[in-house]
């Protein structure tokens, strides 16, 4: 008995999962009168040209222009980015700043590029401003000439690698 609720079981599950598939198929007709092929999609003709870089972050100071961004270079080194207060503004929208929960895999730092050139930034930071990855700047230093007339985030990568 209990061999034959298994068995029927088995059966009923392939016949949901077989009807699944069969309404989920496009049929001939659909795919020869314009449905999208795997070379449609990934094709030269739909790439783009916009692509990013993550790096992770050492640490993030904010300052009252800007955040100061101490991030990791790929030959083990410190680079430093500053990212200004107007960046993250509706009307400039080349910065955003997301705020995670405690995690493995931030903070990190996205740095977009559009046809080669610096397009926007994305920085993944922990929500809690407790957390070790967030500094402070004595208010008695001054560091306002960083923050004028940025116009990208230099990585540090030479073109040639």
């Amino acid at each position: 008995m209990k061999r034959k609720l298994v068995f029927l079981s088995v059966f009923a599950g392939l016949l949901v999962f077989t009807g699944f598939m069969v309404l989920s198929t496009p049929t001939v007709d659909a795919q020869q009168a314009g449905g999208s092929t795997m070379e449609d999609r990934w094709g030269p003709a739909n790439t783009s040209d916009l692509y990013y870089i993550n790096v992770p972050i050492e640490k993030v100071y904010p300052y009252r222009l800007g955040y100061v961004v101490l991030f990791r270079k790929g030959n083990n080194s410190l680079g430093r980015a500053y990212i200004p207060y107007e960046w993250f503004k509706f009307t400039v929208r080349k910065a955003d700043l997301v705020q995670l929960g405690d995690g493995p895999t931030w903070p990190c730092m996205s740095v977009f590029y559009k046809e080669g050139a610096f397009y926007g930034v994305r920085l993944y930071v922990a929500k809690r401003q407790s957390h070790i990855t967030w500094g402070v700047i004595q208010s008695n230093v001054n560091i306002d000439d960083r923050f004028q007339n940025v116009e990208g985030i230099d990585l540090g990568f030479s073109e040639e690698q």
